[in-house]
């Protein structure tokens, strides 16, 4: 497997409807191929960086079978979804400590592919010949992810379900490793939700220009940090977004933020509502996490924090 990074899919602006396609969920996970030879696995990241003992509850669990295969391995939240941040303490881990971690935070390996078995390479043919020997195959703990004929009717299942997106591929597409090809087509689903100001960070190679907001969910413990968002802030939305912030000597956030985070920023009244789209649904009232690739949308004059506060839901 030297040298093999997966296929990539190009983003999408329209699910194909036409035939000769095929559709899958796009998981939220870890990009892994994973080659199985001589009663050993060893697990590969899309960089090629080796990650074998990284996930010992992977590989315990694979086949006994001469073969390659790429898939994600994927970690569920609170609410039995795939969810990147679930793995996010996990993806650096290796040897002793990864296997303490995975009782504590188990993984699952999809297998979406098949490119080669018992000796013979399947690069060079089609993803139905490919997919059709791959359901033949004992996968042992691995799992074998369902494919759909109708996108559309997948990408709203999904959009419904708060999973990440779809991904459509091709069936007479051959396997090309380390390209990013429209024979695969990925469709990401993004949400938006409401959050509060408690901070901001001067751009860089500046001290007064705003450049980023950090942000919170207003929940019944307080305010928890949320992240730092900049993309969609440029010079039109600065000024404005900073004469509405009001300042403040200590952080507004009932947890700790990282110091990454914290030094250089500037605290300010909880007071200002923002809208914030995020790449997979942001985390439930309570949770723990990030919001995965934020972008700014504007300012909520329409809200205060008060309105986004558990309580007021329940009105």
């Amino acid at each position: 497997m030297a040298g093999m990074r997966p296929m990539l899919a190009t983003t999408g602006d329209h699910v194909p409807t036409a035939d000769g396609w095929t559709h899958e969920v796009k998981w939220d996970g870890v990009r892994i191929l994973a080659d199985v030879a001589a009663g050993s696995t060893a697990l590969t990241t899309r960089n090629e960086n080796v990650a074998t003992t990284g996930w010992p509850d992977v590989t315990a669990v694979g086949p006994d079978r001469d073969l390659l295969v790429d898939g994600e391995i994927i970690g569920l939240n609170a609410e039995g979804l795939p969810d990147f941040r679930t793995l996010g303490e996990r993806i650096h881990v290796r040897g002793a400590a990864a296997a303490r971690l995975a009782q504590r935070v188990p993984a699952t390996y999809m297998v979406f592919d098949l490119l080669r078995l018992d000796g013979r390479t399947l690069l060079d043919r089609p993803l139905a010949e490919r997919r059709e020997l791959l359901e033949k195959v004992d996968l042992g703990g691995w799992q074998l992810p369902a494919t759909y004929d109708d996108g559309r009717m997948l990408f709203d299942a999904t959009l419904e379900q708060g999973l990440e997106g779809i991904v459509s591929k091709r069936l007479d597409s051959t396997y090309r490793p380390g390209e990013r090809t429209s024979a695969w087509r990925k469709f990401a689903h993004r949400f938006r939700g409401s959050f509060v100001v408690g901070g901001w960070r001067p751009q860089t190679g500046t001290t007064d220009r705003l450049g980023s907001l950090l942000v919170g969910e207003v929940t019944a413990e307080g305010l928890l940090f949320r992240g730092r968002v900049g993309s969609g802030i440029g010079p039109r939305e600065s000024a404005p977004l900073k004469a509405l912030l009001t300042s403040r000597s200590r952080s507004p956030f009932v947890d700790e933020v990282p110091r990454a985070d914290a030094v250089g920023t500037h605290w300010v009244e909880p007071l200002v509502v923002v809208d914030i789209n995020t790449h997979g649904r942001p985390p439930r009232p309570g949770r723990d996490g990030r919001l995965r690739q934020p972008s700014y949308q504007g300012v909520r004059t329409d809200l205060s924090p008060e309105d986004l506060s558990p309580s007021a839901e329940e009105h």
